[in-house]
């Protein structure tokens, strides 16, 4: 867990009010998983609506959010700006980050910069970005001093199709912690850079995690990281909130292999 932690007054649990947008969401079909709510959208653009609308009820709250990178959230995250214009109440955290400068299209926070930041009427009050261009041991060393001592509401989390999250790789060591927040992260997968990444405590810590995952192609990760038993082998069967709750919304192509 991350201790101790700063209480915003908001019940545990409750990322800054989504839950109408949840109950919206619950309409759809339901399918089975392991200690998680999937929610299974129509498409791509469906789910990204339905993150944008937890993530823009966040915002207007003032939770302390984290942020994903990679290739599926831009699309929320443009839709986010559009039904909460203004994020000074929010502050903005980063579930891992490559070892790049900000400027760099591999760069997470320039992801947000471009498809959240960029868009918005009001910029996030209090924004956290993890030093990518700095060397990882020190970056990863700093940003734990920032984070220790905060409550996360609400995390966002893609899933890879090797089943990791974060920079949270199969039979990373990192899986293993259970002390430290934030640690330096080897890449096993394209972009070949260092990482620094947030730890299974970390993440477990928040009140909300949602993941968002779209596409066959990780329809066979979403079945063993949602409905298959905790695996190192599958990063993401690892991740699931022990203070609150776990989400998981996809589109129909990803949950191909759940099955009622």
């Amino acid at each position: 867990m991350v201790s101790p932690p700063r209480r915003s007054g908001r019940p545990s649990g409750h990322a800054g009010g989504g839950d109408g947008a949840l109950a919206r969401a619950r309409g759809r079909r339901a399918v089975n998983t392991r200690d998680v709510e999937a929610l299974v959208a129509d498409d791509e653009e469906s789910a990204a609506r339905k993150v944008a609308e937890l993530l823009a009820a966040a915002a207007g709250t003032g939770s302390e959010i984290v942020l994903t990178g990679g290739s599926t959230p831009g699309r929320a995250y443009e839709l986010a700006a559009e039904l909460e214009p203004d994020w000074s109440r929010a502050g903005i955290w980063w579930g891992d980050e490559r070892c790049v400068p900000p400027d760099d299209e591999r760069s997470n926070f320039r992801l947000a910069q471009e498809k959240l930041f960029a868009k918005l009427e009001g910029q996030p009050g209090r924004v956290h970005r993890i030093r990518g261009e700095d060397e990882p041991g020190s970056a990863s060393a700093a940003y734990e001093q920032k984070l220790r001592g905060t409550t996360l509401d609400l995390i966002l989390l893609g899933l890879g199709p090797d089943g990791h999250v974060a920079s949270l790789f199969p039979h990373a060591p990192g899986l293993d912690e259970t002390e430290r927040l934030v640690i330096p992260a080897e890449p096993k997968l394209d972009p070949y850079v260092e990482r620094v990444t947030m730890t299974p405590p970390a993440l477990r810590g928040a009140g909300r995690i949602v993941f968002l995952v779209t596409g066959e192609q990780k329809a066979e990760a979403v079945a063993r990281a949602l409905a298959g038993p905790p695996d190192p082998a599958v990063p993401g069967s690892l991740i699931r909130s022990e203070r609150g709750e776990t989400l998981a919304i996809l589109d129909q192509q990803a949950a191909l292999r759940l099955r009622d």
